[in-house]
């Protein structure tokens, strides 16, 4: 049976429902993840959750140590990762409120420690990262979007930019152009990490906002903020399916 870990994103600092039996404060090579690793039942399911951005939520996207929170994942057990990202839909199909299982991604950070191979003195490691995401952890999520009624896009590419601040709207007009369907700025490094470690890993993206230039008016946390809150009760439903499903 596979061992889930869940990635809570921006609005999923905490799990609820989720039967806490153990909370692990690991510490990694790398330092310390975000948060403790929680350990308990979800949906008849031992699973690992971890919030991304700490608890409380206050690690800014580029101060989350994604090195540290992978690793420790993975030395917790885990063998696949269940990724939640709040991200602005640039496609026209990507509107508010809208679930997107990307397919593919475009990395845009800079100054990230994106790799465990940086220091390794012996030998360059290069890994495939053609298709960043697990095919069969993608059609799990996407069976499971279906199974819950959810408006839903089964492909996207996740464009990753650096943040903390939103894009502007040039920004997103070249994204558009390099094919981006959605903007976020959590899922890389987060993505090829796990790959490092050899981790199927997949992200369920749910849209909060229009990207830059793609509404008349400015992008407001309120907005986001209402957006999560209309959200998250179908991400939970999504993740409690896919994980009774397996």
């Amino acid at each position: 049976m596979t061992a889930y870990a869940i990635i809570g994103g921006t609005g999923l600092t905490q799990l609820e429902g989720l039967t806490i039996r153990q909370s692990l404060a690991m510490n990694t090579p790398y330092g310390a993840p975000s948060a403790d690793i929680q350990i308990g039942e979800y949906a008849g399911r031992e699973v690992m959750f971890l919030a991304r951005h700490g608890q409380p939520h206050r690690l800014a996207p580029h101060k989350v140590n994604y090195r540290a929170n992978i690793w420790a994942l993975k030395q917790a057990g885990a063998q696949a990762i269940l990724a939640v990202n709040a991200v602005g839909g640039i496609h026209s199909d990507m509107g508010t409120g809208h679930f997107c299982v990307p397919h593919d991604l475009i990395d845009y950070t800079s100054g990230r420690d994106h790799t465990y191979f940086a220091d390794d003195l012996e030998q360059v490691t290069h890994i495939d990262f053609s298709h960043p995401y697990s095919e069969p952890l993608r059609t799990r999520l996407i069976a499971a979007l279906a199974a819950q009624g959810c408006t839903f896009s089964d492909y996207g590419v996740y464009g990753c930019t650096q943040g903390p601040r939103l894009e502007t709207a040039a920004e997103i007009v070249r994204l558009e152009r390099d094919g981006c369907d959605i903007v976020g700025m959590t899922g890389m490094p987060e993505a090829a990490l796990a790959r490092e470690l050899e981790l199927e890993y997949a992200c369920l993206a749910l849209v909060v906002n229009p990207a830059a230039g793609k509404s008349a008016g400015l992008i407001t946390m309120a907005e986001i903020e209402q957006a999560l809150h209309a959200g998250i009760d179908k991400v939970k439903a999504t993740l409690a399916h896919v994980l009774s499903a397996d």
